[in-house]
C-alpha cells in the first residue's frame, strides 16, 4: 500500500509530502492520522529543525476534506468540526513546535486553503491557484478560515473569496499577501527547502520559543501583545551573558556580509 505521508529528512530540514496525488491529495480520514502520526514523529525528532510541507504531483496541494468519503460515511462530517489533531490537520500543524513551511504546488481549496493558511510561512508555485469554496459546498469552516483570513487580508477581500468561492492565483494571492512569495514550479521545493535551512541553521531551542511568541502575541491585543513580549523578553533576556553575544558577533556579521 502506497504511504499517504511521505517524509525525507535531509540536514536538518523534513521535507513532508501529503501523497493522494490520484485523488488531488484530498484529506481523507486515513490521510490526516498519517499526517498527524508525521508531524508528532518530526517534532519529536531532534534532529529536525524545520519543515516543508508539499503535495504530491502537479495538480494540488490538497484539495481539502475528501468530499466523496464525506458523502459516503456516516459521520464523517463531523471531521470539519474536529479539534482532535489527529482529526484536523490544521492542529496538526499549528501544534508543530518548529517551524513549517508551506510549499504550494497546485491547488489549495477549502481545507486545503485552510492547511496552507496553518503553515508558519507560504511559498507558491505559479500554477498554485486559492480558492474558499465552503459556500458551495454548504459547509461551514471549522479549522479557523473564516476568521483567520480577515485578519490576513483584511475584511473585503476575505468576504470576496469566501462569499463567491472564486480562486484566486499565485500572483494575486502574492499582492495580497496570502503568501510570502511566488516562484517558478521547477524551483518551489528548493526554494523552500533552501528557507527551511537558514532557519534550521539557527539555535532550535530559540526559534521554537521565538515562534511561539510570535504566535502568541498574533492572538492578542496589540497592548496585551507587547506586555506579553516584555515579559517573555525581560525572563529570556536576563539569561544571556556578554560572552554568548560576543561568540555569536562573528558569525552574524559573516552572515550578513555573505548576503
Amino acid at each position: 500500500m502506497t504511504d499517504l505521508v511521505l517524509v525525507d529528512i535531509a540536514a536538518g530540514v523534513a521535507t513532508v509530502t501529503l501523497n493522494r496525488p490520484e485523488a488531488m491529495n484530498a484529506l481523507s480520514l486515513a490521510l490526516r492520522r498519517a499526517l498527524h502520526d508525521a508531524m508528532r514523529r518530526i517534532d519529536a525528532d531532534p534532529d529536525v529543525r524545520a519543515i516543508v510541507l508539499t503535495g504530491a504531483g502537479t495538480r494540488a496541494f490538497t484539495a481539502g476534506l475528501d468530499l466523496k468519503e464525506l458523502g459516503a460515511t456516516a459521520g464523517a462530517l463531523g471531521a470539519a468540526n474536529a479539534t482532535d489533531a489527529s482529526d484536523n490537520p490544521v492542529r496538526a500543524i499549528e501544534s508543530c513546535r518548529k517551524p513549517v513551511i508551506g510549499a504550494i504546488n497546485g491547488v489549495a481549496i477549502t481545507g486545503g486553503f485552510e492547511l496552507a493558511l496553518a503553515c508558519d510561512i507560504v511559498i507558491a508555485s505559479e500554477n498554485a491557484r486559492f480558492a474558499d469554496t465552503h459556500a458551495r459546498v454548504g459547509v461551514m469552516p471549522g479549522w479557523g478560515l473564516s476568521q483567520k483570513l480577515s485578519r490576513l487580508i483584511g475584511l473585503a477581500r476575505a468576504k470576496e473569496l469566501s462569499l463567491s468561492g472564486n480562486f484566486i492565483d499565485a500572483a494575486t494571492a502574492e499582492r495580497w499577501g496570502l503568501v510570502n512569495r511566488t516562484v517558478p514550479a521547477a524551483e518551489l521545493l528548493p526554494a523552500a527547502q533552501r528557507l527551511a535551512a537558514d532557519i534550521a541553521s539557527a539555535d532550535a531551542d530559540f526559534i521554537a520559543d521565538y515562534k511561539r511568541l510570535i504566535d502568541q502575541g498574533f492572538a492578542l491585543a496589540m497592548g496585551e501583545a507587547l506586555a506579553l513580549e516584555h515579559r517573555i523578553s525581560s525572563a529570556a533576556n536576563a539569561r544571556v551573558t556578554p560572552e554568548a553575544v560576543e561568540a555569536r558577533r562573528a558569525a552574524v556579521q559573516a552572515r550578513g556580509r555573505a548576503q
